[in-house]
């Protein structure tokens, strides 16, 4: 169980869309925002963890091309995010820039996402601690998995939200948002050359 938990830790504290988009919502939107966005990456995390669980996610991933897929549409909606943070603010106003991120962009953010399904799938598919019973290894893995996820994804909205709030001038907070979208990016490049090994 202790192996599971430092999993779980060490594989969502480490950047990815959900972590630094929380950072960029709470940088650009702020506490409320960013709450409220944190609430539908949480919901979109569960339901992969279900859709894992019950094998759905390997039938979806055992048609061909469907992993290139989710990533081409996963990386446009990063991409998507990574704009919203970048020209909140700006003169710049299509596609709704301007609104904050919202509880369904969260839950979408997850479902689409490739990391989500290969966290999951580590954490469902090994560290059996109880053997003997499914049902209450899952209900415990659900449960620590939570615990854990929501304090880190906490911690990165409230360094995000640091810098919403800093007394710092107009273009630093300008530099920051854009420094946070272009981390959205980075993490969307990497997706892509991964694929390519």
């Amino acid at each position: 169980m202790l192996a599971f938990s430092f999993a779980v830790f060490f594989l969502i504290i480490t950047p990815g869309p959900g972590v630094l988009s929380a950072a960029g919502v709470g940088s650009t939107y702020g506490f409320r925002f960013g709450t409220r966005y944190i609430f539908g990456l949480f919901l979109g995390t569960n339901l992969v963890a279900i859709l894992v669980i019950t094998g759905v996610a390997s039938v979806i991933f055992s048609f061909p091309y469907v992993r290139y897929f989710l990533l081409l549409i996963s990386s446009a909606y990063i991409i998507f995010l990574a704009m919203k943070i970048a020209f909140y603010g700006s003169k710049i106003n299509f596609l709704k820039l301007q609104s904050a991120p919202s509880v369904l962009q969260g839950i979408a953010l997850q479902l689409i996402n490739p990391k989500a399904y290969l966290v999951n799938l580590t954490f469902y598919s090994g560290f059996a601690f109880y053997p003997s019973n499914f049902i209450i290894e899952v209900s415990l893995k659900l449960l620590i998995g939570n615990l854990i996820w929501i304090p880190i994804h906490f911690l990165w909205l409230y360094l995000g939200i640091l810098f919403y709030e800093l007394p710092i001038k107009k273009i630093s907070k300008k530099i920051i948002q854009y420094v946070m979208s272009s981390s959205l990016i980075i993490v969307v490049l990497l997706s892509i050359v991964s694929m390519e090994y």
